[in-house]
């Protein structure tokens, strides 16, 4: 049964009063920036993401001016790999309090805590490493890092959701953001300077004391609802202490492997699996595995997808009880892993596929525009014009979509916002379809960012607070992570299709295919746009453009399939909501 909307008091209002004070004056949506919760979450937004970035692109360029080679470089993208798999241990930050410290600041301010405290640690402890000399102990810590950076955002994100209600759920999304944006360009500049003009250990050092942002974040921020533990019965299971020892062990290694299965799917690499199988798997069948995630195609992510699913059947068996035989182990994993999962499908019954389907699909057509820098070379951008535009301009466009997408969350609704965002993504996708037939002109890769970085600020921030209204407090952490998870799964796998689709579409212009009649918007480019593109792919010129701008109209296409299912969602949602709240008054 969905509870009502909780003020950060733990008063219920009702949906139409949020609405109707949130919607009060023509300002409404931007006052609510104001308040103290928004800003400490822009702090708590900083401190989840300086570790992330720290961890492995920026390692990367250390790891490499110390002479490491790349082969040894790929492994720690490793240790980023606990943020895909952030969902597998969420529950734990669900099901357990800190001692002292929970009952200090609350349930999700000590987890935020304590984990800023080994994150601070791991950052200090890898400023005072020597790759070349302990290149293991660098490793060692930056996965520390990656976990409890990942543990950090489970935390972070449970309390941003059962701080406010959902009127102030955009703009808590949008200040995460920003604050998480700031963070990636502070951990993207900043050390690579310091180390320039001083050394690479100095950059840790300064990185780990700017993590006190985040502990600043966390002692500005007000308690969340009061968290209740939810009880799993199991005293009526008989008490087993040896045999519930051995069965800890084997379902925690299970649950292991199957977070390795799921994450060589994600990343298409084998590293990890080899890592943990590979002294005890024959070497032909490792080189047979390995292989399989090397094909490319539609059949490469149809492996992809088989390892995805393998995992997550593996772990639905080490969570699931033993058929006719009881344990306290089994019931404990059932319910921690199995309730918050049943929760949400017995609430929204009917509507939880569709809903699920949804996030899947929302950001979709985002996600399979991984060729935008081949892209823009092709046209005939440099390297410095294609920076200052995407990572200068972009950025102040995308921090204005995600504020503009805040405040709308606040003064139209959260189902609103979310209708309007599933066509932000599909249709200023067609901005770069146009930015093709311009060829190197300045101006249109101005416009073109600003316009796509405006409306993904605004689909990502109402995609965000969407996903947080979903959640049920007691199973916020678990729910919340598992959705974070689903929504990117597509993107991972239909993205690799991308440069695929151009090339093909190209030749078929070529050929007097469906794409031949596009040809005809490439006639009058400026010079040198596409030209070294088209020889590198073996296409002309126009057959290029013409691979192009199909490759963006079947981005936005992709993402009608998300339209159709939010106008199908957005009614049925607020009719379930409404006829909920009716019931529980």
């Amino acid at each position: 049964m969905v509870q009502p909307e909780q003020t950060p008091a733990g008063t219920p209002v009702s949906d139409s009063a949020a609405k109707g004070k949130a919607g009060a004056g023509r300002l409404a949506g931007l006052a609510v920036y104001a308040e103290r919760r928004p800003f400490s979450m822009l702090l708590l937004g900083f401190s989840a993401g300086l570790p992330f970035l720290l961890i492995y692109d920026t390692l990367s360029a250390w790891l490499r001016d110390s002479g490491v080679s790349l082969e040894m470089i790929g492994f720690f993208a490793l240790a980023t790999l606990t943020y895909a798999l952030k969902f597998v241990w969420a529950p734990l930050l669900d099901r357990t309090n800190i001692p002292l410290l929970s009952k200090w600041l609350g349930h999700r301010r000590s987890w935020m805590l304590a984990t800023q405290g080994v994150i601070i640690l791991g950052l200090w402890l890898i400023s005072g490493q020597n790759p070349n000399d302990n290149l293991g102990m660098v490793a060692l810590f930056a996965v520390m890092v990656g976990f409890f950076g990942a543990t950090q955002d489970i935390a972070i994100d449970a309390w941003r959701i059962e701080a406010v209600d959902d009127s102030r759920q955009g703009a808590m999304a949008a200040a995460y953001q920003l604050g998480y944006r700031v963070a990636q360009i502070v951990a993207g500049f900043v050390p690579l300077a310091l180390a320039e003009f001083y050394n690479w250990n100095l950059s840790y050092a300064v990185m780990a004391a700017l993590m006190g942002i985040g502990v600043l974040g966390v002692l500005l921020a007000p308690r969340e609802q009061a968290h209740v533990i939810r009880p799993i019965p199991v005293s009526d299971i008989p008490s087993r202490p040896v045999a519930e020892k051995i069965e800890w062990v084997i379902r925690i290694g299970l649950i292991f492997l199957a977070a390795i299965l799921i994450g060589t799917g994600l990343t298409d690499k084998i590293s990890a699996f080899e890592w943990a199988l590979g002294p005890v798997l024959p070497a032909a069948l490792m080189t047979l595995f390995a292989s399989g995630l090397e094909t490319s195609g539609g059949l490469g992510v149809l492996i992809q997808f088989v390892w995805i699913i393998a995992g997550f059947g593996l772990l639905f068996c080490a969570c699931s009880p033993v058929p006719n035989y009881r344990t306290r182990p089994g019931a404990y994993l059932a319910a921690s892993f199995g309730a918050p999962v049943k929760d949400f499908f017995v609430r929204f019954g009917k509507l939880a596929g569709p809903i699920l389907a949804l996030i899947c699909l929302y950001r979709l057509s985002d996600f399979v525009l991984n060729i935008m820098n081949p892209f823009y070379l092709d046209l005939g951008f440099s390297l410095l014009e294609i920076g200052e535009v995407r990572k200068i301009f972009g950025v102040v466009a995308m921090s204005l979509g995600v504020f503009v997408g805040g405040a709308m969350v606040a003064r139209f609704g959260l189902i609103r916002t979310m209708l309007i965002g599933a066509f932000m993504s599909p249709i200023s996708n067609l901005v770069f379809a146009w930015l093709a037939t311009q060829g190197h002109d300045l101006h249109a890769l101005f416009i073109s960012i600003g316009i796509d970085n405006v409306a993904t600020g605004i689909a990502g921030t109402a995609l965000i607070a969407y996903m947080s209204s979903l959640t049920s407090v007691g199973f916020t952490a678990t729910q919340y992570a598992l959705f974070s998870s689903l929504y990117a799964l597509p993107g991972k796998l239909v993205a690799s299709q991308s440069g695929k689709i151009v090339e093909a579409s190209a030749r078929s212009a070529d050929a007097g295919g469906f794409t031949a009649p596009l040809k005809g918007f490439f006639t009058a480019l400026p010079e040198g746009s596409l030209v070294e593109g088209a020889a590198k792919s073996g296409v002309s010129v126009a057959g290029l453009g013409a691979g192009y701008m199909t490759f963006f109209f079947y981005s936005m296409g992709i993402g009608l399939f998300a339209i159709a299912l939010a106008f199908y969602v957005a009614p049925r949602h607020l009719a379930l909501k409404k006829a909920q709240e009716q019931q529980d008054t």
